[in-house]
Formats: structure tokens, sequence, C-alpha cells
């Protein structure tokens, strides 16, 4: 007559059909163990996978070709050296004075992918150029040391010609070189990544 004993039941007999059951506020002992079956099967899940998804993780060694260091010392003004991080090349160019100032004088206006020769250098640095060599269009690697349209750097596999800035100017890629996180850890020192 009393109902589940949870609440009144609405005055219900409590009987094989409605026992355990409670109509008046929506929760009943089926409802608690769906619950905390699921979230049993959810921790077994979670504990069977984890060491599959913790396997996916980087190892040691990739952690370690995460960044790079580069002496800038030996580097000659007009000189550009090309060093692999992360399993890409990446291009360290010592740029003159005259190529600052080509970069700078242009319309950004102008360009594909608009943006400043300063966005693409750190300020008090601008002489070193830094980019992944790696041509936007379809991954191959541009040739440098001045060539190309733009006295920059051309990828000879379908034509894309980069400025001294490393922008596309010409030619089917759709963006400029990309240029990776670095940090200066000294005036001949830089640490990529």
């Amino acid at each position: 007559m009393g109902g589940c004993g949870n609440c009144d039941c609405h005055g219900q007999e409590e009987n094989e059909e409605n026992k355990g059951y409670c109509e008046g506020d929506g929760h009943s002992r089926r409802d608690f163990i769906v619950l905390t079956a699921s979230a049993m099967v959810g921790v077994g899940a979670a504990s069977v996978a984890w060491p599959f998804i913790n396997s996916m993780n980087p190892s040691a060694d990739v952690l370690a070709l995460s960044s790079s260091e580069v002496d800038l010392s030996h580097i000659a003004e007009g000189q550009s050296i090309t060093i692999k991080w992360r399993g890409k090349p990446v291009f360290v160019r010592h740029r003159t004075k005259d190529e600052i100032e080509e970069a700078r004088k242009v319309d950004i206006t102008s360009l594909r992918d608009p943006q400043k020769d300063e966005d693409r250098v750190q300020k008090g640095k601008e002489q070193w150029l830094i980019m992944v060599g790696v041509c936007t269009h379809l991954g191959c690697v541009p040739l440098g040391n001045r060539s190309g349209d733009y006295h920059g750097w051309f990828c000879p596999c379908h034509g894309s010609h980069y400025d001294t800035a490393g922008r596309i100017r010409k030619g089917p890629a759709p963006t400029n070189l990309a240029v990776p996180e670095y940090v200066f850890l000294s005036d001949s020192k830089v640490r990529i990544g």
C-alpha cells in the first residue's frame, strides 16, 4: 500500500509490475544498475584502449628531433644552409641588406598570400630567414641561391617562384613557404621547434 518505500508512488500497491520503480522521481534500481554497468564498461574499455593509444605518442628519439639547434656563426652573408628538422628540410638564409630591402619594397596587396617581410622574421634579426623548405603546391623541395624570377627560391617541378622572403609570387603554390617556430639562443645560435 505504501508504494516502493522511497516515496508514496501515488498510493499504488507494490507488486511485481512496479516493484522498485518510482514514478514520482523517474529513478529505479534498474536505472542505477544500467548506469553502473555502463560506467564499468567505459572504464574497462579505457583501460584496454589506453596502452594502444599511448603507443601512438612519439617515441623518445622522435621527441629529440622535435627541436634542432643551429650554429649560425659559419653562415656568411648571402649564404643559405639546409638542415633536417622533423624529417623536413629547413632553409636558413643569412640575407643581404639588398635582399631585405627587396622583400620590404613589395606591395603586399599584390601577393597571393599577403604577408609582410617583417612578419616572417624576428625583429632585430631580420637578416635571418628560416623556413620549411617544402613547396606548398605538392611538397617538392625548391631550389635556393637566388633562383627563379624573384631571386629567392624556385620549385622546378611545377614552376612556383618564391621571393627573398619565401613568399609565393608566381606558379601554382597556394601559400608562402612555412616559417617554423624558432627562438634565438644567442646571436649565433637558434633553436628551431
